[in-house]
């Protein structure tokens, strides 16, 4: 019985033997058979490369430039023409300057109709205008003349011509 008190005892099973040495064995014979093959294939491989190798030895500072340009220019692009590049951007800022302007307009309405409500909760005269003007309302002695609508204006021939054709594209 093992007592000792620590960390376990780093113990590895080897195979025996005579199995190892023969998988060695099995392996060195077959790499000693194939060993000239992979030599002859890496030879033919480094003479068929060797125009492209040396090519680009002699060639690799302006193969760089070149690259360095391509990836400037692609980056321009994107910065142009990009999900958010200038174009879009200002399509965005103008649109958020209309934005703006209907708000004011919205807003500058809202406090005129603010303003028209609190006349009406307190100034007879202003209660007496707006029902003279929606309700008809008349003094003693007054008389309101009221226009009749316009009539419509009739459809041209161009209209009733588009209108045909609306209905024929429809089919």
């Amino acid at each position: 019985m093992d007592l000792r008190l620590g960390p376990p005892s780093r113990v590895r099973i080897l195979p025996r033997g005579d199995e190892g040495l023969r998988a060695v064995i099995y392996l060195t014979d077959q790499a000693k058979h194939q060993a000239p093959r992979a030599e002859a294939l890496a030879a033919r491989w480094i003479e068929r490369t060797r125009p492209v190798w040396s090519w680009l030895a002699l060639e690799w500072r302006r193969l760089g430039t070149v690259a360095a340009i391509l990836l400037i220019v692609g980056l321009l692009l994107h910065a142009m023409f990009g999900a958010n590049g200038m174009v879009i951007y200002r399509q965005k800022h103008a649109e958020m300057q209309a934005l703006q302007r209907e708000v004011e307009r919205v807003q500058k309405e809202n406090n005129q109709y603010v303003d028209q409500i609190k006349s009406l909760k307190s100034d007879p005269a202003a209660i007496e205008k707006e029902a003279r003007e929606q309700l008809h309302y008349t003094r003693r002695g007054e008389v309101v003349y009221v226009a009749p609508d316009p009539p419509p204006k009739p459809a041209t021939d161009r209209a009733k011509n588009e209108s045909k054709n609306d209905s024929k594209n429809d089919r």
